[in-house]
């Protein structure tokens, strides 16, 4: 069955409080420190952006990278990829691991666009009945080329968000109705893309799982995580405040 983001949660006025300035900080982090991928370049097609979504499911995003050029010059769209010897789809897909999984996947959804005249869906009921997109991929796709402002919510949007505002009860991501109305909250506005980017950017280079970096953290000195009681490693950067 599957999951429908929940946006219903009543979050207490001072976490509503603390998400504008949460916002500005870090996309003005962004603007000097966003990384580059050839996916987020203006002017992607649907096939393009679903492409790079798949090729992204467990796999780094700097091997992605390297793949994603050569994969879209032999296959530019739908068609063309249906029409792919599997040998071959396989082993383009090689260096990303997971290949023969991949390759199904990229065949399964070829088979299933070409079955809607080539278009990829623009609602979130149509996209998730694809294979293998989830409430994420879905959100991309519609925030990515259609302008809406979804949220891209997954682990790594939840430790920022849940370091800065506070935890979550759910232990699911796509459950959690506080996580989805908050991340809803953060980026919303014309800027939704970038806001989702800079949210992505900075749990990849400084809100990271282990070590993160809290001496270079632009938010810091409002967020719950670093200022909280249960951290005593922060005591010393608490101090240089």
């Amino acid at each position: 069955m599957r999951r429908r983001p929940r946006n219903d949660y009543e979050l207490a006025p001072d976490v509503i409080k603390k998400v504008p300035w949460f916002r500005r900080r870090l996309l003005r982090w962004f603007g000097g420190s966003s990384r580059s991928f050839p996916w987020r370049e203006p002017g992607r097609t649907p096939y393009e952006v679903l492409v790079a979504e798949v090729m992204l499911q467990r796999t780094v995003a700097a091997n992605v990278a390297r793949v994603y050029p050569a994969f879209l010059a032999k296959y530019p769209d739908f068609a063309a990829l249906s029409r792919a010897e599997p040998g071959e789809l396989e082993e383009i897909l090689k260096p990303l691991g997971l290949w023969r999984l991949k390759a199904h996947i990229f065949r399964r959804l070829a088979e299933a666009i070409a079955e809607r005249g080539g278009e990829v869906p623009a609602t979130r009921d149509e996209l998730e009945r694809l294979e293998s997109v989830g409430q994420y991929t879905a959100s991309v796709v519609l925030n990515t080329v259609h302008g809406i402002p979804e949220p891209f919510v997954d682990v790594n949007m939840a430790r920022v968000l849940e370091r800065f505002f506070g935890p979550r009860t759910y232990f699911d991501v796509r459950d959690d109705p506080y996580l989805h109305t908050l991340s809803r909250r953060v980026v919303e506005g014309g800027d939704s893309l970038q806001a989702n980017w800079a949210v992505l950017d900075f749990s990849a280079l400084v809100c990271r799982a282990k070590r993160p970096l809290c001496e270079q953290c632009p938010v810091r000195a409002r967020c719950d995580y670093f200022n909280g009681p249960r951290n005593p490693d922060m005591a010393a950067l608490r101090a240089e405040k």
